[in-house]
């Protein structure tokens, strides 16, 4: 039986409105109530997804969330973080350095804080377009302390100069870091090792949940971790096609309510009794 679900929010649950349909909220309400865990598992920080944690009832003591893509493993009714993995000032630096070479904008995630760093001046970030939720300010890196929380670094720019510029990074900065497109146009930074896979893993051991009892839901290159770590790993219809080649099933789309149907085919019936 399936105890545990993560699920993914941007072409996963959320529509193309960045809403989530009456559907999915009905279907994860059930799960819930039956005592499924309901995990969100995101690169967004807490504060960008407390809307819909509201929306699907999951603020209360015993929900968690996954955030940073892994970083950390939180608790939804009062933010406490239970397990967490963050990126040292040193790292900032060597991104930074990378950033101004490559011409590109660089966020560093700070908690709920995005520090805007000047490495590029002809290219702005357009990551308060993609995360409205945050709050943003310009920092100087000579005025960064190694006291600070540094969660990870996002760029966030046209799609196209985008690919362009991931060609030209080099291979040691892939033995450093996970770097993986998470949008067709927003490039993220973790430390080695950080993924949703791991992240779900942290909270699994906590909650003394096996891999086998954990289903995963996700579209993009950043699921891939955690679609191969779960004992269920569900690709939407829309997914990239190595999310799909992948997955072991293939659900429905984002706006056709994917994540229903796989929580009802997979969780629910198997609950009711059935085939």
């Amino acid at each position: 039986m399936i105890k545990l679900v993560a699920i993914d929010l941007d072409g996963t649950l959320l529509n193309s409105h960045k809403e989530i349909s009456q559907k999915n909220k009905d279907v994860l309400a059930q799960a819930k109530a039956a005592g499924v865990k309901i995990v969100l598992c995101t690169g967004r920080p807490l504060a960008a997804i407390e809307v819909y944690l509201e929306t699907l009832g999951l603020r209360d003591n015993g929900d968690y969330s996954i955030t940073f893509n892994g970083g950390l493993v939180q608790k939804n009714d009062t933010g406490e973080i239970i397990e967490k993995a963050l990126m040292p000032l040193d790292a900032v630096h060597d991104l930074y350095q990378l950033a101004a070479e490559l011409n590109v904008p660089l966020d560093i995630l700070s908690d709920g804080l995005v520090l805007q760093l000047p490495t590029s001046l002809e290219n702005r970030s357009l990551y308060s377009q993609l995360n409205n939720l945050l709050t943003f300010e310009a920092a100087e890196l000579q005025h960064l302390t190694a006291d600070r929380i540094y969660n990870k670094a996002v760029v966030a720019i046209d799609e196209d100069y985008l690919d362009e510029q991931i060609s030209k990074i080099p291979t040691t900065f892939y033995d450093r870091y996970e770097i993986i497109k998470t949008r067709s146009n927003l490039l993220e930074f973790m430390p080695k090792g950080i993924t949703k896979a791991y992240g779900i893993s942290l909270l699994a051991r906590d909650l003394e949940i096996k891999q086998e009892e954990i289903m995963t839901i996700g579209d993009e290159e950043n699921d891939l971790p955690m679609i191969e770590y779960a004992g269920l790993g569900v690709a939407m219809e829309n997914a990239v096609a190595s999310v799909k080649a992948l997955a072991d099933v293939i659900t429905d789309t984002n706006d056709n309510d994917g994540v229903a149907h796989a929580v009802e085919k997979f969780v629910l019936e198997p609950l009711r009794g059935g085939n």
